[in-house]
């Protein structure tokens, strides 16, 4: 038992050197199935490179959720979405120029952040609990990137590879939730002042409060739950759009005014 025990460890660092290795060499990995056989083992290898991250010094800010869209969930063959951390040096300022070239294949997409005032820990979660929890809300625009080639992903290739997290960049007005309907929230996203993408709150999971509850009750048991401060990106309002450089992305999310993410040339 410990034998087959010591292989999955060794199978699940293996995985985790292989997305490193694509990080450290700037080259896309091929995916990492071959060794990630079940969501359990993905969160697995996603733990190894947690925990390399925090022993190089990087602090932790939050959480994003991936695959909140029922469309991608039926074409990932999965029936909820996934998560993966957030770290500090992985969010950008609203309008600042950011570094293109610290991506493999960036796609932006637009969201809404919430930011707790409160921990939550236990759980399961309700509603209610998300309202009183949430401090405020912003407009983001997440920057999904994947260390696997051609974001040829399954579940397993990108809960192990941190839910395809790269970066985010959060709008400067913190909104309270009183007199927000998130659910019905519109949102466009345009590329350069052309619009690229169009959605609304009801398109994650219902509305991005519901996909809060579901990340606050997965983690509230957990060693890592969800703590006063931390940010957690909701998921995606609407299509998703490659990232070239020097292009410029706005999103305006209805009663969350606008955040910008301005890529270098």
């Amino acid at each position: 038992m410990q034998d087959e025990w010591s292989q999955a460890v060794d199978v699940h660092a293996q995985a985790a050197d292989r997305l490193a290795e694509a990080v450290r060499s700037g080259k896309p990995c091929a995916p990492v199935r071959d060794l990630v056989g079940t969501e359990a083992d993905a969160y697995a290898v996603q733990e190894i490179s947690t925990r390399r991250a925090l022993d190089a010094g990087r602090r932790p800010v939050g959480r994003k959720i991936g695959m909140t869209n029922p469309l991608i969930q039926r074409q990932m063959g999965v029936d909820q979405p996934d998560h993966g951390m957030l770290f500090a040096d992985m969010c950008h300022g609203d309008g600042l120029p950011i570094p293109i070239e610290g991506f493999l294949q960036p796609r932006a997409e637009a969201e809404v952040a919430l930011v707790l005032g409160r921990d939550l820990v236990g759980g399961p979660f309700t509603m209610a609990d998300m309202v009183r929890a949430v401090e405020f809300a912003l407009p983001a625009i997440e920057i999904a990137d994947s260390r696997v080639a051609d974001w040829d992903i399954t579940l397993a290739d990108t809960v192990a590879d941190n839910a395809s997290a790269g970066a985010f960049v959060l709008g400067g007005t913190p909104m309270p939730l009183s007199g927000l309907d998130l659910r019905a929230a519109t949102m466009t996203m345009t590329r350069d002042g052309e619009r690229v993408s169009a959605g609304s709150g009801e398109a994650c999971l219902g509305n991005p409060l519901n996909a809060a509850v579901w990340l606050a009750t997965r983690l509230g048991r957990t060693d890592r739950p969800l703590r006063a401060g931390d940010v957690v990106l909701t998921g995606a309002l609407g299509p998703v759009v490659p990232v070239g450089p020097g292009e410029v992305f706005e999103a305006r999310v209805e009663g969350l005014g606008t955040v910008r993410a301005v890529f270098a040339a």
